[in-house]
């Protein structure tokens, strides 16, 4: 194996694809890459047997060959050297040679026949949808997910295909997140597939908000997600998502409609003295104004109000601040609104007159 390349084009597929590998492995071949060299292109893969990255870059040569490499020190060998320096890379017995100018590295490479892949055949359907709409429903829901949760399928995220939209969902049991994109997938009958949280965060660093498309394809137990120049795949989450329609609270007879911006500072503030383990905060919605309130063990208090127009019954409510603010802060608007029935019922989070993104906030007792 023989190929010459620019640091700078071969340094962010490497980045791209060196996500996914985990500092600790089991199997000592997980920590490198496959590096599969074709006429005038290089495939970088990468894996840990539940997901995939694959990188194309186009290089000068005419050599077919492959093997593969520790990617963390090719990654840091990469990073190191100059700005446009040429790295001319060549294979001799075991060994990987890196040359740069006067700089020369040696790395231990093992055999590419051993090296995993995932099987992603058959798939069931795909469909094209702009990189940033993708990213967007992903970014709104995915702070919702459960971490490390027994109930397994609650650590990942609902994907929902329908004939005319794409839907995200994701609970941690205390919250819900929703946000659906409008998109023709082509699809007649409905389809829900469960991907993992750490797949999800994968996806959402791959892509860019940019209105280039990304071809969505769907398997039996895969989601695969390509590009231009890379392509992730990743397993499902074999479980059955609990029904959120259930959840969304129906007939909610208080509505407040609020700054989107004053009531995201003013939780900030309170925020800061309340008890750091359960996040607790009182709000207080009265016909003119909304107050927050927080305490701690060590007898610290937080107050803060700021001016509203509510011509409901008032009412006190207790939630996880930091759920409330997650929530707000995911809103593209100048205005939010809140749905709610009493002090123990949940409440409903959107951009006014728009149910595109909708949140859940379950109250909690103080």
């Amino acid at each position: 194996m023989k190929f010459e390349v620019q640091r700078e084009t071969i340094l962010k597929p490497l980045q791209m694809v060196s996500g996914i590998v985990e500092k600790k492995q089991t199997q000592p071949i997980l920590s490198n890459i496959l590096l599969d060299l074709q006429p005038n292109q290089l495939t970088l893969t990468a894996t840990d047997l539940e997901m995939e990255v694959i990188a194309h870059i186009p290089v000068l040569t005419s050599d077919i060959s492959s093997t593969t490499v520790p990617v963390r020190k090719f990654l840091d060998t990469c990073k190191t050297l100059n700005e446009g320096s040429e790295v001319k890379f060549s294979v001799n017995k075991e060994k990987a040679i890196l040359n740069s100018n006067k700089t020369r590295f040696s790395l231990t490479t093992l055999p590419a026949k051993d090296f995993p892949v995932i099987d992603a055949k058959s798939p069931l359907f795909s469909f094209n949808i702009p990189q940033k709409m993708l990213k967007q429903i992903i970014d709104k829901t995915s702070f919702a997910m459960a971490l490390q949760d027994v109930r397994y399928y609650l650590n990942g995220l609902l994907l929902e295909v329908n004939t005319s939209y794409l839907r995200a969902v994701s609970t941690d049991g205390h919250r819900l997140a929703i946000s659906t994109a409008l998109v023709e997938t082509g699809q007649t009958e409905s389809k829900s597939i469960i991907v993992p949280r750490k797949a999800v965060l994968e996806i959402a660093r791959i892509l860019e908000d940019t209105d280039n498309n990304v071809e969505l394809v769907i398997g039996e137990n895969y989601i695969r997600i390509i590009l231009d120049d890379v392509t992730f795949t990743s397993k499902l989450v074999d479980g059955q998502y609990p029904n959120y329609e259930s959840v969304i609270p129906k007939n909610c007879d208080k509505q407040l409609i609020v700054d989107k911006n004053d009531i995201r500072q003013c939780l900030v503030r309170t925020s800061i003295l309340s008890n750091e383990k359960y996040r607790g905060i009182k709000l207080e919605i009265n016909k003119d104004y909304l107050k927050a309130s927080a305490n701690n063990p060590d007898q610290e208090e937080a107050e803060d109000e700021i001016p509203i127009s509510y011509d409901g019954e008032q009412i006190e409510m207790g939630f996880n601040v930091n759920y409330l603010i997650d929530a707000i802060t995911a809103l593209d608007s100048e205005k939010v609104e809140l749905n709610f029935t009493d002090s123990n019922g949940s409440t409903l989070i959107q951009v006014p007159g728009e149910d595109s993104c909708l949140y859940v906030v379950m109250p909690m007792r103080l």
